[in-house]
């Protein structure tokens, strides 16, 4: 599967903002945006008048980097989205939010959305008692996510679960971090999904 592999440091820059695909190093004091907070490039620092196209594209640039999505699936989920009952972007942000790797990302058991991914591909994690190697796997209302047997005794995963035991989880899911588990309870809402993202320019733009 065909994903980006170049420096994501890059990426928080152009966006202007941390996107928080490093973990625990965006924490840190040799952040790149704490010292260099200016878009990649030669002409990086140089001010362009963006156009109303221009600032649409860029939230929908924001919200794919956030997440990791690839242009045609990030396309592929607001086809979904707008078919769907209710707000068109929130309809978005919310299947965003239910990917694997991003739910195993929320529920602690990873460092950063890259770094969930990278686990559910090695086959760290089941869905339901059942192996799922998918990030992009869709997760629904009662769906069970729990760490494999196997991959419990590595020091990775122990690290992670210590990690899991200081975060808060959001209140659209429920995590049990000493057995490794937690479950959806609900899709989430809009006001618990804490990504900068203005979608109502994303749907404006797909929508021209």
């Amino acid at each position: 599967m065909a994903r980006y592999t170049q420096a994501v440091c890059r990426l928080c820059r152009r966006e202007g903002l941390k996107l928080y695909l490093k973990g625990e190093r965006c924490y840190m004091p040799k952040c790149p945006m704490d010292k260099k907070a200016v878009p990649p490039g030669q002409h990086g620092q140089t001010r362009k008048k963006e156009t109303p196209y221009g600032v649409q594209m860029r939230e929908k640039q924001r919200a794919r980097r956030f997440y990791g999505v690839l242009e045609r699936q990030f396309r592929r989920y607001f086809s979904i989205a707008a078919k769907a009952k209710g707000v068109t972007g929130e309809a978005l942000l919310q299947q965003l939010e239910l990917r694997l790797d991003n739910v195993v990302y929320r529920m602690g058991f990873a460092g950063s959305r890259p770094e969930g991914r990278q686990l559910v591909r090695h086959g760290h994690f089941k869905v339901n008692d059942r192996k799922v190697n998918i990030p992009s796997f869709q997760l629904r209302e009662g769906d069970v996510v729990s760490v494999s047997p196997h991959s419990r005794e590595m020091a990775k995963v122990k690290e992670l679960a210590e990690l899991a035991k200081t975060r808060t989880a959001p209140g659209w899911m429920q995590v049990d971090a000493e057995r490794l588990r937690g479950s959806i309870l609900r899709a989430p809402r809009r006001d618990e999904i804490d990504v900068p993202v203005k979608e109502h320019l994303i749907v404006e733009l797909y929508s021209k």
